[in-house]
C-alpha cells in the first residue's frame, strides 16, 4: 500500500507501522517521557528519518524540528506532518555530523531526541557533545541505540560493521558504561538507563526481514496483525526468560547550573 495513502487513512499511527515492529516500541518508550504540553516547548529530533517521532512529538504539543541528511525522507516527513495535521513539526536537511556547525541551535531546545542513530556515526562523542549544546540548561536528552549484548535477529546483526559511514551500523551497540562515559564527556547527567524491544518484537522483526527479502508487500501484510502483541507479551516474556532487549535507552539532563 502507498505509504501516503495509509497515513491519509489512519493518520499518525500509520507512521509507526511502515517499518519493522521495533519502531512502535521506541515510540512507546519515547511517548512515556514526553508529557503533553501547552508550554511552547521546543524539541529537536536528530536523525529523524521520515519524521514519525517529530510528528508524534508535535501532536503532543512540542515545536518539533526534525533533521536528517536525506532530501527524500524530509519531503516524506513534511507530507506526513501535513496529513497528520502536525503543524508544529518542521523539517530541515542537515548532515547531523555537522550539527556542531549550527551555532543558531545552541541552548535552544527543551528536549533533544536521537533514536537509533548514534550507532551510525563514527565520531559519537562529537555528536553527543553537539546534542548537549543544543539543549537549554535543564533540558533533556532522550536517546536509544542497539544494546551491546543483544541477541542477533539476523545475520547482519552480527556484523561485520562498517569502517565507513555508508548508512549501516559502525558499531554493534552500547553498554550502560559506554553511554555514561559519553554523557560525562558531553557535560550531561545520566538520569536513567532502560531498555526496549523485547523477545516477541525481535522475533516478529526477524520473520518480517526474511519475508521482506521475498516480497515487501507480503511481509508488511502478514506482520500487520502481530504488531499489537509485543507491548502486551514482551513484559511477560522478559520476566520469564530474561531475554535482553534490542535497544538500550538513555535519559540524560543538562545541568541548570552552568559553569
Amino acid at each position: 500500500m502507498d505509504k501516503s495513502v495509509l497515513t491519509r487513512l489512519v493518520g499518525f499511527p500509520a507512521t509507526l507501522i511502515h517499518g519493522d515492529p521495533l519502531v512502535l516500541d521506541r515510540w512507546l518508550w519515547l511517548k512515556a517521557r514526553l508529557p503533553k504540553t501547552r508550554n511552547d516547548e521546543r524539541l529537536l529530533d536528530v536523525g529523524c528519518g521520515s519524521g514519525a517521532f517529530s510528528i508524534g512529538a508535535a501532536l503532543r504539543g512540542y515545536r518539533a524540528l526534525g533533521m536528517s541528511w536525506d532530501d527524500r525522507n524530509q519531503l516524506v516527513a513534511k507530507e506526513r506532518a501535513a496529513l497528520c495535521k502536525a503543524s508544529s513539526a518542521q523539517f530541515e536537511v542537515l548532515d547531523i555530523r555537522k550539527l556542531d556547525c549550527r551555532a543558531d541551535l545552541a541552548d535552544s531546545f527543551d528536549v533533544v531526541i536521537c533514536l537509533e542513530t548514534i550507532e551510525h556515526i563514527i565520531e559519537d562523542l562529537k555528536l553527543m557533545q553537539s546534542m548537549a549544546r543544543c539543549l537549554k540548561p535543564g533540558g533533556r536528552l532522550l536517546l536509544s541505540t542497539p544494546y551491546l549484548l543483544y541477541k542477533s535477529m539476523s545475520d547482519g546483526d552480527m556484523g561485520p560493521f562498517s569502517d565507513l559511514e555508508d548508512g549501516g551500523h559502525v558499531r554493534r551497540g552500547y553498554s550502560r558504561a559506554m553511554l555514561e562515559e559519553l554523557c560525562a564527556h558531553a557535560g550531561l547527567k545520566v538520569e536513567r538507563i532502560s531498555y526496549c524491544s523485547g523477545y516477541f518484537s525481535q522475533k516478529v522483526t526477524a520473520v518480517m526481514r526474511r519475508l521482506w527479502a521475498i516480497n515487501a508487500v507480503l511481509a508488511w501484510a502478514l506482520i500487520l496483525p502481530l504488531r499489537a502483541l509485543p507491548p502486551v507479551l514482551d513484559p511477560i516474556i522478559r520476566s520469564l526468560l530474561g531475554w535482553p532487549d534490542y535497544s538500550i535507552c538513555l535519559e540524560a539532563y543538562r545541568s541548570r547550573q552552568l559553569p
